[in-house]
C-alpha cells in the first residue's frame, strides 16, 4: 500500500499577483526536493513549468498539492525534516487560515493514480465523519493495515 496525500490551500490573492510572487518562486525548487525524497512515488501536476499550480473548481484561488509516498515516515520526513518545513511555515504570508480540515490521507493500492476528484471525496469525507481510516491526517493517523482500499465513490455508497 501507498499513502495518498491531498492539501488545498485558500491563497489570499491570485497566484500571478505580487502577494503570492516569494510562493510561487518557491515551488519548483520544493517540487525538486519533493520528487527526490526517497519515499517519493508520484503528484498530480498542474502544467509542465515550475509555476504551474493546481487550480480547482472548488473555489476561487484554491491551490492544491496532491502526492503519493511510500509511507507515512517518508512523508514525515519531507514535511517536517527537510527545506519544505521552512517554507511551510510561511504559509499564512500566501494563504488564509480556515477552521476547517485542509489536508487528508488514506491508503491505495501500489500502482493506483488517485484523481482529484477522489481527494476531494477524502477532504470532504474527512470534514464531515473526522478520522477515519478512509480519511486521516497526521494527528489521528491509522496503519494500513486498519484500511481496506476501496474508492472513496464505494464508500459512500454503503
Amino acid at each position: 500500500m501507498h499513502l495518498a496525500q491531498l492539501n488545498v490551500a485558500h491563497a489570499r490573492a491570485p497566484k500571478d499577483s505580487p502577494e503570492l510572487a516569494s510562493f510561487i518562486a518557491g515551488l519548483d525548487p520544493i517540487n525538486q526536493l519533493a520528487e527526490a525524497e526517497p519515499g517519493f512515488v508520484w503528484r498530480l501536476k498542474g502544467g509542465d513549468g515550475p509555476e504551474d499550480t493546481i487550480e480547482h473548481e472548488y473555489g476561487d484561488h484554491l491551490l492544491v498539492t496532491f502526492s503519493v509516498w511510500r509511507s507515512r515516515d517518508a512523508l514525515w520526513d519531507f514535511v517536517y525534516r527537510s527545506g519544505h518545513l521552512a517554507f511551510m511555515q510561511r504559509r499564512r504570508e500566501w494563504f488564509l487560515q480556515i477552521a476547517e480540515p485542509y489536508s487528508v490521507m488514506w491508503w491505495i493500492p501500489e500502482g493506483h493514480e488517485p484523481t482529484l476528484d477522489e481527494g476531494m471525496e477524502r477532504l470532504e469525507r474527512l470534514k464531515a465523519e473526522g478520522p477515519t481510516p478512509q480519511a486521516f491526517t497526521f494527528k489521528k493517523f491509522y496503519d494500513s493495515s486498519e484500511a481496506a482500499w476501496r474508492p472513496a465513490a464505494a464508500e459512500a455508497r454503503k
